[in-house]
């Protein structure tokens, strides 16, 4: 009995991974090629995003959809794995994956499988068409060429086949038919062909509709006045109902001749179109009936027929009447029932022709293509250019083999670990560029298809974000984007606030405010937002005041220029009025009892701020030396700590996961913006280094002497307080005794 450990298979070796601390998380670092091999085995709780959409991120979309292989528009774990191992398993050495480069070096591509030397060769024969058959290496920007790739043959492998690939013209013409009646694809090179689905509907088609029209000439009955049949049915058909009508009124009044007035319709209908333009009101007239109702009178195919009728008539008698019932001048009931007879076979026959865009083309050609062994000319066609499919398809395979060895690592640092934002060593997939708003330039800016949506689950990120609404300028194309603000305040952040965008591609936007999430952006900001407030309030009542006084100073001066004038016309009157007339009213008085008490309210109101200005300076004056530093900072701190507190609390809460979230992502991790971090996401102006400044402004505002006012009011204040507290009555009584 052999060992067990012979028939067991080897444990496979731990892989010994590395993490980077950053965002309050560890993240998993990819530097290596054994890193790639083992991805599989990274628990996926460590993984940072579980999935990401395909299209809104800065990413080329076409290597994004070449990894999404369920095509949902989003890219999972398994999907990526995916992607991993086929790359890793062309290459040669996994360490060629980490590296990134544009250019793929054929030496890499790994040729001990079949795959890799079907790869390999296509990577030759395409730089071999693109006349670059000197080169090591390929890139995604020779695979795109398509055209250049495919110029040498008439086949690509796709099972689409243009007209141009046709052997000769009578081919190249009926494919150009097939495309016009039943559609066309484009192939690998743009080019617009025929596929078999295509090929067989147009020919299922055209067999069902000659066989319709071999029907009618096997059968007699169908076509009763042949090739003219179809124009005399057109004519009978648009005639039918109003027949039909004339031939039923003349029966009712056969059987009632009490009918015979209304149904030819009364005077009053005449009356009702004799006003309008009869030129202009053929409904009108033509709702009359089609000849003068009368019991078992023929209908006259000539004299007295309704005006609006005359012209489809005299084509019913011509197509209809005269050919089968010879020259009338008018029709009775059984001549109109022997005509409907006859085109009854052909009514049922075009009842059934089948609905297919070929009708498009004559009988002739259909015929022609379906006789002369066209269909097998094409279905060979399309079986040769099939034949080359391996063959196309390793072209895509060497496609998507030059775009993972170019992409794949990138895409990996910002899925499984987001390197590239936390490093800062250049933009994550998600930034959309870069905002330049009220002197700052912000770095994480995030496109957004709804604001309203994306902001409902933002705000639980919570950081300080503007949501701009940008349009490039002579352009039609307008964007959206959300952009943290994170160092600097808000005091001049407003909706309609304008800025400029600059994209990932360089392209300059106008972008302006359209909607504000308010956060903390700063300790700084908390520490002087509650003085801010203060200063805010009181400049907004003071501007109250202010304007309430000037209303009342504006009544007030109308109010006396009013009286001052009823006055001086009152005084005119008294001159010239009689002796008897009674005296003119007096002039309003200044009113010296009502402004001594505004005048007293005010100081009352000066004194006691001044008291309680005094009582503060005072106690201030009495504390200790060591005192006085502590008394500030509490002040401080009852002032502007609860506004800290709470700006630190919330600053620390800042979450990159909502803002990626609310935009199709899945988030693995609770990515955190600390304060370092994300003062280094936006810069605020600064001059640079070394750079000269001159302090000398010719329209600089004379500076306030501050200084002095607050000296004043100290000494006042201490005035005021040494007086309430007797001193001042002590040192006089002391000096003048």
């Amino acid at each position: 009995m052999s060992d067990a450990t012979t028939t067991q298979a080897a444990a496979p070796v731990p892989h010994k991974w590395r993490f980077f601390r950053a965002g309050g998380f560890d993240q998993v670092r990819l530097d290596r090629g054994s890193d790639l091999e083992a991805l599989d085995r990274l628990d996926r709780k460590l993984w940072v995003a579980l999935s990401c959409p395909v299209h809104g991120i800065e990413f080329d979309e076409r290597t994004l959809e070449l990894i999404d292989s369920d095509h949902d528009g989003r890219i999972r774990v398994d999907e990526l794995l995916e992607a991993v191992r086929w790359a890793l398993a062309q290459l040669k050495d996994a360490d060629q994956l980490v590296k990134g480069d544009a250019v793929l070096p054929l030496s890499a591509i790994n040729d001990t499988t079949d795959e890799g030397r079907g790869i390999l060769a296509s990577a030759k024969q395409i730089l071999f068409n693109l006349g670059k058959s000197d080169a090591a290496g390929i890139s995604p920007a020779d695979t795109a060429d398509t055209q250049r790739i495919f110029a040498a043959t008439r086949f690509n492998g796709d099972g689409v086949v243009p007209p141009e690939s046709a052997d000769d013209d009578a081919v190249a013409a009926a494919m150009v038919d097939i495309m016009a009646c039943s559609g066309s694809e484009k192939d690998r090179t743009g080019c617009l062909g025929v596929t078999k689905d295509i090929v067989d509907r147009f020919f299922n088609d055209a067999e069902a509709l000659v066989a319709w029209h071999a029907k009618a000439g096997a059968d007699g009955a169908i076509l009763p006045l042949a090739a003219a049949t179809d124009d005399a049915a057109k004519s009978l058909a648009a005639v039918r109902a109003k027949i039909d009508d004339y031939f039923i009124r003349c029966s009712m009044a056969a059987y009632d001749t009490r009918a015979a007035a209304a149904l030819n319709r009364s005077t009053d209908d005449l009356a009702a179109i004799a006003g309008k333009d009869l030129s202009t009101a053929t409904d009108d007239v033509g709702a009359f009936p089609l000849a003068r109702v009368e019991a078992g009178r023929p209908l006259p195919l000539h004299d007295g027929l309704n005006p609006a009728w005359i012209g489809r008539m005299a084509a019913f008698e011509r197509d209809v009447v005269t050919p089968i019932l010879g020259n009338l001048t008018d029709l009775d009931a059984g001549a109109w029932e022997k005509l409907k007879a006859g085109f009854a076979a052909h009514d049922a026959w075009s009842a059934t022709r089948p609905d297919t865009p070929v009708g498009k083309l004559p009988l002739s050609r259909l015929r022609d293509l379906l006789g002369n062994g066209m269909r097998a000319k094409i279905d060979d066609l399309i079986v040769r250019d099939k034949a080359l499919e391996p063959e196309a398809n390793a072209i895509a395979s060497v496609e998507r083999l030059t775009r993972y060895h170019r992409d794949l690592h990138k895409i990996l640092n910002n899925f499984v670990s987001f390197r590239d934002f936390y490093t800062r060593r250049g933009k994550a997939t998600f930034q959309a560029g870069t905002l330049y708003l009220d002197g700052r330039s912000a770095d994480l800016c995030i496109r957004v298809a709804d604001v309203a949506k994306h902001s409902a689950l933002a705000n639980l990120g919570r950081m300080y974000l503007v949501y701009m609404e940008c349009v490039r300028r002579n352009a039609a194309e307008k964007i959206q984007i959300a952009a943290a603000i994170t160092a600097g305040d808000s005091d001049q952040l407003m909706i309609g606030r304008n800025g400029v965008f600059y994209d990932r591609k360089g392209h300059d936007w106008d972008a302006t405010i359209i909607k504000i999430i308010e956060h903390p952006i700063s300790i700084r900001q908390a520490f002087w937002l509650p003085y801010k407030r203060v200063g805010r309030m009181v400049g907004e009542q003071l501007e109250k005041f202010a304007t309430a006084r000037a209303k009342t100073a504006d009544s007030g001066m109308t109010t006396i220029l009013d009286n001052a004038a009823k006055t001086a016309a009152a005084g005119a009157a008294s001159a010239t009025a009689p002796p008897s007339a009674p005296p003119p009213p007096p002039p309003t008085t200044f009113d010296v009892a009502k402004f001594a008490g505004i005048f007293a309210a005010i100081g009352l109101a000066i004194g006691a701020l001044g008291t309680a200005l005094a009582s503060i300076i005072t106690g201030f004056i009495g504390l200790a030396w060591w005192q006085m530093p502590l008394a500030i900072l509490g002040v401080l701190l009852i002032l502007s700590g609860p506004s800290v507190v709470i700006a630190f609390m919330k600053l620390r809460q800042r979450n990159l996961g909502p803002l990626l979230d609310a935009n199709g992502w899945a988030v693995n991790a609770r990515a955190k913006i600390n304060i370092p971090f994300g003062t280094a996401l936006t810069a605020v102006a600064r001059l640079p280094d070394g750079a000269e400044r001159s302090l000398s402004d010719p329209y600089a505002e004379k500076p306030t002497p501050w200084l002095l006012y607050i000296g004043v009011v100290v000494v006042v204040a201490a005035i005021v307080a040494l007086w309430r507290l007797g001193f001042l009555g002590r040192w006089f009584t002391t000096l003048f005794g």
